[in-house]
């Protein structure tokens, strides 16, 4: 059996009871916190594999993540406006980044999004590479949850591209 075949052991139940676990500390971390955490382990997947699978992995999480969190904080029942308003509401509550989108064909299931603030990269120096393989996976899982269809979605501007928000181009499939 494959790799790919293989059904997901992460449930959302397993992200535990936070308010109980962390009565002091609450909910919160510094962007800091959470970045070490993500480029460490992504140095260490490119140390171990190399940059495409790295990238492939994180984009995998992503979608993992993005789909979860469709599922279990999103409401998916509304038009596409109001699933868009939600969304974007939901990605400032939770400190993800600010969300708009600049382009939309609903025929072809086209998007042209961006994500200003973003947690994964503003801020980052410049190093002319696109780094945000995990938001794409995220964006990508979100927005097959609300549609039911896959998506493609490739970071086309990135902060740490020299741009000072994050573009994403989404197709559906």
């Amino acid at each position: 059996m494959s790799q790919r075949n293989k059904p997901y052991k992460f449930t959302w139940e397993g992200l535990g009871n936070i308010d109980e676990g962390r009565k002091s500390l609450g909910p919160d971390m510094p962007v800091l916190i959470y970045r070490l955490f993500q480029y460490t382990l992504k140095d260490v997947l490119v140390r171990e594999y190399d940059e495409e699978t790295a990238a492939r992995l994180f984009r995998a999480a992503g979608y993992l993540a993005g789909t979860e969190l469709s599922e279990n904080m999103l409401d998916l029942s509304g038009d596409f406006d109001f699933f868009i308003a939600n969304l974007t509401n939901k990605l400032k509550e939770l400190k993800i980044g600010i969300l708009r989108i600049e382009k939309v064909d609903p025929i072809s299931l086209s998007f042209t999004l961006t994500v200003s603030e973003d947690l994964d990269c503003s801020g980052l120096p410049v190093s002319g590479e696109s780094v945000c393989d995990y938001d794409e996976g995220f964006i990508a899982g979100i927005l097959e949850a609300y549609t039911g269809r896959p998506f493609h979605v490739k970071e086309i501007d990135c902060w740490s591209t020299g741009d000072r928000t994050c573009r994403f181009a989404a197709e559906g499939r």
